[in-house]
Order: C-alpha cells, then structure tokens, then sequence
C-alpha cells in the first residue's frame, strides 16, 4: 500500500513537470524575433493553428503550429526567432526510397496514420505513425532507411 502511494505520488509529480515544460501561449506573447518569424511563415500561405512555449534541456523554444496545403506544418524556434526543428506532413511516395521501404516493413499489418519529415540541425529523417490494433506507435528513419538516432 505504501509503494503504491510513493509510485502514485512520483507519477503525479512527472505528469505535472512534463505539463509545465509545454504550456500554450498567444502571439503577443512571443519574443518579437519570433512574431516575425511566424510572420514571415504565414506571407507564405501557411495558417496559423496554433503557438505553445516549450523548454526543453533548460533551453526556451516556441512552437508554432500551421497548415499549409491542407498537411500540418510544424516549426520550434529559439528566442532569435531562428527555425531549430521543422516536422512537415509528407505523402510517403515523396520520401526517399530507402526510407519508404523501412517504414512500410514496420507499418506491416497495421495502418500507416502519417508520415512526417523532420529536420532539426540541417539532417532530415522522417517519422511514421502507426495504428497497430488499438496502439498508436512511432517509428523513425534516415533517408538510407536506418532506425534514426538522436
């Protein structure tokens, strides 16, 4: 009963870190390099859905949610307002072969939800979500179709 009790308690207090490490936020919120920004990402045609603030590894970064050509766009900036992560919907006949492939051999019976490339720090690898009986799983992949790792 009472390692029930600290195993209830510890999971209460992770659930309420990882809520306060992402918390939505307005646009005049955002540092003003980060107005422009999402300024400039919208002159494009892209919509704004949506803006959180994030801090991840003691760093603070914005998260700009938008769609562009009826796929979801999504762009973290820094406080410069400088794009460090880019995760774009993508159709999976648009992907490299390799990649395509790999992802296609893990979706095996399940079915394929979306797929996503991403790039942060100028490498790109893409992401696949899968619906595998009633679980929802992930899967990522470099170009060459290698398992990606940070």
């Amino acid at each position: 009963m009472k390692r029930d009790i600290v195993v209830c308690i510890a999971f209460l207090a992770a659930t309420a870190f990882v809520a306060k490490a992402e918390s939505k936020i307005k646009f005049e919120s955002l540092p003003a390099p980060v107005q422009q920004a999402v300024k400039q990402e919208q002159s494009t045609g892209a919509t704004l859905m949506g803006l959180a603030k994030e801090v991840e590894d003691g760093k603070t970064l914005y998260e700009a949610e938008f769609k562009v050509a009826n796929r979801s766009r999504d762009i973290m900036f820094d406080i410069a307002g400088k794009a460090v992560s880019v995760e774009e919907e993508v159709a999976i006949e648009s992907i490299p072969a390799a990649a395509r492939e790999a992802i296609r051999k893990f979706v095996a019976k399940g079915e394929l939800i979306r797929t996503e490339a991403v790039t942060e720090n100028g490498k790109t690898f893409y992401e696949a979500q899968v619906k595998k009986g009633v679980r929802k799983v992930e899967t990522k992949v470099n170009a060459d179709g290698s398992a990606f790792k940070k």
